[in-house]
């Protein structure tokens, strides 16, 4: 076992007690100074978002602590492509704001699922998705992000795995839990700031270390390990020899470990499903003001999106040609890309379990009660992340970050698939997704399972896995079951009856602008929505809470004062004024350009690296 390097000197420690207590203070403020004690104020942080955070929020949402550590060490071993992988979100953060998100805004939903049952109709595709989301969640995300910050903690700090995690999720869970979404986007904000000038920093310490980027790629293509004999065996020497390709994006197309088509069409349609229908993402963008500032935030995220190949990736790859230090820093930048993936992971979590699942299972449930349920469920989340990580502990042998990504392009696909269509063909129906998922979900396992079953192998040991099953790269694997998913779809949505145009005004690309009134299909689930003066607050008006209740209110936002109650005509104004996706002029061009700017700045970097 190597010796575990304890962090001991002041420097270090007190970087980490700064960093804590400033994210701390940012949460509480953001807990003290927003509204939370609504449904829309909590998990929409009120609509009230500008650009700035929204973007940083995205970005950091994105980038867990299992990013840093997965990456910079496929880098170590591979090379820019992952890089690849960054990138290929400068274009997908373009189509989010400018194609997804007016019409979920149009649509007037708070997660994706709810977009589903209002295009569709029927409830089996929306309880599908979010219990297949919270699924994923747990399983990749979440497991993936407190194991590799966790075994992180451990190796600097040196403190006890579980302690380390319990003190973690202790810090996130208090503003998470209390503060909603407002405050994870601030705190997020904050985290961002801290990842990018924490990396850069490194990333100046590692270039001067190892001479500028000529030297990198000279001295790179030279490190070879000094041991390269496996239980007295002679090892192939491609295994362990860096990669001839390893400073282009694009690689050959059979042998290539991410080949080119794969990265543009594989990883697309993996983009398509994360960026545009994931809620964690999209409740980030949900929050905004109006569309020119959610559409600033996704440039703003693309723009950030362009820093993990220099300030991840490439560090990455000098790493393995030196070993360097700045330990403190590094921790601070490790945690607060764990921290912002996890917080927005709870809040994205516990709206889905409110909004799609609680809703199911409690008919007429008050503001009060939704709230509550969304803060027990996070208790919930947390309480099995940690029961968790054991198991993940166990699996630490196998390449988890392997098992993780490829996890999602076996079930990411034919989700993709369902948005895609039911956003931009409006003949797609309720039997056409449904079994189009789950033709999807049929074919995903079954490679998903023969994978865990043979074991993905590694260069030394190959798998014996069958060619026809685990010899199709995922990337290329992704493309497929995103064309069978999609075939499924059309097929049956041909052969069954179309859903009329009067329950689909502003759900559809292709009637987006139109002013007719839309009669929601779930319209008759609507009528047993309770009115917002419930029974319970009713009892408790007459009486003064005492301390300890008035305490309790305050801490979870539950004390803020009822306004008035809005006549008919006040509603509709409120409804139409959240679901405006209309822009100023001057500022629509803005965006626009820059937008355009962004997309020729991926194409440009693509082309250098190619």
């Amino acid at each position: 076992m190597e010796t575990i390097i304890k962090i001991n000197n002041a420097a270090d420690i007190s970087v980490i007690v700064i960093y804590f207590l400033v994210v701390l203070a940012v949460g509480l403020w953001a807990m003290y100074s927003t509204n939370r004690g609504t449904v829309g104020g909590f998990f929409l942080a009120g609509r009230n978002m500008v650009w700035w955070p929204i973007g940083a929020s995205l970005f950091a949402s994105n980038i867990g602590s299992g990013h840093f550590v997965g990456i910079a060490g496929t880098a170590a071993a591979g090379g820019i492509a992952i890089g690849g992988y960054e990138w290929n979100a400068l274009i997908f953060v373009v189509v989010l704001g400018w194609l997804f998100v007016p019409i979920y805004i149009k649509a007037g939903v708070v997660t994706m699922p709810e977009y589903l049952r209002k295009r569709f109709g029927g409830k089996r595709i929306q309880v599908y998705l979010s219990v297949l989301s919270l699924i994923v969640y747990i399983f990749t995300k979440i497991s993936a992000d407190i194991f590799s910050g966790a075994i992180f903690i451990q190796l600097a700090i040196g403190l006890n795995l579980y302690l380390a995690i319990i003190i973690l999720l202790a810090i996130t869970a208090l503003y998470t839990i209390t503060g909603g979404l407002a405050a994870v986007i601030y705190t997020d904000t904050l985290q961002t700031f801290i990842m990018v000038v924490g990396s850069f920093i490194l990333m100046g310490f590692a270039f001067k270390e190892v001479g500028g980027y000529d030297a990198l790629m000279q001295k790179y293509m030279q490190a070879i390990p000094s041991n390269v004999s496996y239980n007295g065996t002679q090892i192939n020497p491609d295994c362990y020899k860096p990669r001839s390709d390893a400073f282009h994006i694009f690689r050959d197309p059979v042998n290539g470990d991410l080949p080119w088509p794969g990265l543009i069409f594989g990883l697309s349609i993996l983009a398509l499903w994360y960026w545009c229908t994931d809620q964690v993402i999209v409740q980030r963008c949900l929050s905004g003001k109006n569309m020119s500032h959610v559409k600033a935030g996704c440039i703003m995220c693309g723009y950030l999106k362009l820093l993990p190949m220099f300030i991840i990736v490439m560090p990455g790859m000098i790493s393995r040609i030196l070993y360097t230090g700045l330990r403190g820093l590094m921790l601070s930048v490790m945690l607060a890309s764990l921290m912002s993936s996890l917080t927005s992971i709870f809040n994205s979590a516990s709206t889905l379990f409110t909004m799609d699942i609680y809703t199911k299972i409690r008919k007429r449930p008050s503001e009060k009660e939704l709230m509550l349920a969304g803060r027990a469920f996070m208790l919930l989340l947390i309480g099995i992340s940690i029961a968790w990580v054991p198991v993940v502990q166990s699996a630490q042998s196998g390449q988890l970050f392997d098992y993780i990504q490829s996890v999602t392009s076996y079930l990411g696909p034919p989700i993709a698939a369902v948005f895609l269509l039911g956003i931009f063909c409006k003949r797609v129906n309720e039997q056409g997704a449904f079994w189009g998922l789950m033709l999807g979900l049929l074919v995903g396992l079954s490679r998903m399972i023969a994978e865990f079953a043979y074991g993905t192998g590694s260069c030394v040991t190959p798998s014996n896995c069958p060619f026809i099953i685990c010899g199709i790269h995922y990337l290329y694997f992704a493309i497929i079951l995103f064309g069978v998913s999609a075939i499924a779809i059309l097929a049956v949505s041909f052969m069954t009856k179309p859903i009329p145009d009067v329950h689909l005004y502003r759900l559809c690309w292709s009637l987006r602008n139109s002013k007719e009134e839309r009669i929601d299909l779930d319209a008759d689930d609507k009528e047993d929505i309770p009115d917002e003066k419930d029974d319970e607050s009713v009892s408790e008006a007459g009486e003064e809470p005492g301390c300890l209740k008035k305490a309790y209110n305050w801490f979870c936002g539950l004390d803020q004062q009822k306004g008035p109650k809005l006549s008919k005509e006040e509603e509709e104004a409120l409804k139409e004024k959240l679901t405006d996706t209309s822009e100023v002029p001057l500022w629509r061009n803005v965006v626009n350009i820059n937008g355009i700017i962004l997309l020729t700045v991926a194409v440009f970097c693509h082309a250098f690296f190619a």
